[in-house]
């Protein structure tokens, strides 16, 4: 158990020094969320909320979309590991195989909790004021942590069947939009009655509620555990599915 936990120690360490080296992906991550908080708040929010509420409503969906993207992020590097011959030499060594596996998952936990803290900096500086206290601060870390393993886990699906690190990166496209078809940014009774139906029933949309529920204080018992139902099932079917994946891989 010890040297296991050791193995996943040193591939932590490896996938956040490889996060830092790449200075675009860096960037991206700090300054993605930060960018997009100000571009929604400053140019959309006077026309959906002039008296200046919008920039309550629009944090949490913020804090998702950018853990969503930057966690799908995963796949490139797991990609790159399955392509560059970097896994044959892992498997190689005395080391718990499945550790390359949760030093790239645990490094995006790491990368986007930090992420988190950027917008939720910038979000005080320019006004945002939670009534959230220190238990409602510490089940939004719990449910956001849910929401960033479970999707880095299916990113890292995603990077074990990629052919390329550039068809790994599309996964972050198709995250990158699925908040804007779910209550992250506008009230989805606003919306068309086709997707109104779409984005009540998406597994994004009770998170973004339990989060905006627990900051803000408005009711959260239903929201949340359909959110613990539906992160908790992805987590589980996902690293389930991407250990089978890797052992097929080695098995080629």
């Amino acid at each position: 158990m010890i040297a296991a936990i050791d193995d996943a120690g040193i591939m932590i360490g490896r996938s956040l020094r490889h996060a830092g080296r790449a200075l675009d992906t860096l960037l991206i991550g700090v300054l993605l969320p930060v960018m997009l908080l100000l571009l929604f708040v400053y140019v959309f929010g006077g026309a959906i909320a002039p008296e200046g509420a919008y920039l309550t409503y629009v944090v949490p969906g913020i804090v998702l979309l950018c853990a969503g993207y930057g966690a799908a992020g995963t796949a490139v590097p797991v990609a790159s590991d399955m392509t560059t011959g970097a896994i044959d030499r892992f498997r190689s060594m005395p080391i718990l195989r499945s550790a390359v596996l949760i030093g790239h998952v645990m490094a995006s936990v790491v990368r986007n909790l930090f992420s988190t803290l950027l917008v939720l900096a910038t979000a005080f500086a320019i006004g945002f004021r939670p009534v959230a206290g220190p238990l409602e601060w510490l089940l939004a870390l719990a449910v956001l942590t849910l929401f960033i393993l479970a999707m880095s886990w299916v990113a890292v699906c995603f990077g074990l069947i990629a052919s390329s690190t550039e068809s790994a990166s599309t996964f972050g496209f198709v995250i990158l939009f699925l908040p804007y078809l779910s209550s992250a940014f506008v009230p989805v009774e606003t919306m068309p009655a086709v997707l109104r139906g779409f984005a009540q029933h998406q597994p994004l949309t009770p998170v973004i509620e339990t989060l905006r529920g627990l900051m803000i204080g408005t009711p959260v018992a239903a929201e949340a555990t359909i959110a613990l139902i539906w992160f908790g099932a992805i987590l589980v079917l996902a690293y389930a599915l991407a250990g089978l994946l890797f052992k097929r891989r080695g098995e080629r």
